[in-house]
């Protein structure tokens, strides 16, 4: 049996990162200093050159506006996942394979994953583990386990949007993982969010999977994967 292939993503080495953990494949990941620069920035010009070609690509200036409307409203969902201490983010397709007789077999499932930063009052990471979840409304399928980087908790919540959001009438689903950091006093909750709601245990599986290689120490120095 060959040995898996990990790729090394560059931040892996950043001085000043706080985090790092494996992302299977079928994840593309979303580069969100460069998807929300500063205006007037070097990296603004860069993006406005970078969506050049795909405005001059439009057809006719009704589908060049709709792709600018686009574009904004996905650098608004963005930009408020940065706001609430989210530092990464990457859309995950994976083709469905289980179940012969399943009405979606062999077509594409999306979802949605997220990393994200929130301070917590100071406590034993066991605690602010529980109190993570015990909080929050409407989580079931509570779990509590011990991962290689420390205690977590992992739960589920289906949400669907409100009628008057514009959004599709479908419930999302949502599984959560609560990593407390070794300082007693944030931790990092990971998000992964999809409408598949029938493939819960599927992407629960895949959740725990990336909870199980964060590691809030230098992955370098044990020879780990990819850095956040």
């Amino acid at each position: 049996m060959n040995s898996p292939t990990f790729i090394l993503h560059d931040s892996v080495k950043d001085p000043d990162a706080e985090l790092w953990f494996f992302e299977p494949a079928g994840f593309t990941a979303l580069p969100l200093d460069a998807l929300l620069p500063e205006p007037g920035s070097p990296a603004a010009d860069e993006l406005r050159t970078v969506a050049a070609p795909f405005l001059d690509a439009a057809p006719n200036e009704l589908v060049r506006q709709q792709f600018i409307a686009h574009f904004a409203s996905g650098q608004q969902l963005l930009g408020a996942l940065r706001e609430v201490g989210t530092v990464h983010c990457s859309i995950g397709v994976h083709r469905d394979d289980v179940g012969e007789a399943s009405a979606s077999k062999g077509q594409p499932l999306l979802s949605f994953f997220t990393l994200s930063w929130r301070d917590t009052a100071m406590a034993p990471r066991g605690v602010t583990a529980a109190r993570a979840v015990s909080a929050a409304e409407g989580h079931t399928h509570i779990e509590y386990l011990e991962l290689p980087c420390g205690p977590a908790t992992f739960s589920e919540s289906v949400r669907t949007p409100s009628a008057d959001s514009g959004l599709p009438q479908l419930p999302l689903l949502q599984v959560h993982a609560h990593l407390p950091h070794s300082d007693c006093k944030r931790l990092v909750v990971l998000t992964l969010s999809t409408t598949a709601v029938a493939r819960r245990d599927q992407y629960r599986a895949i959740l725990q999977q990336i909870a199980e290689t964060v590691s809030f120490d230098n992955p370098l120095e044990a020879g780990t994967s990819e850095a956040r």
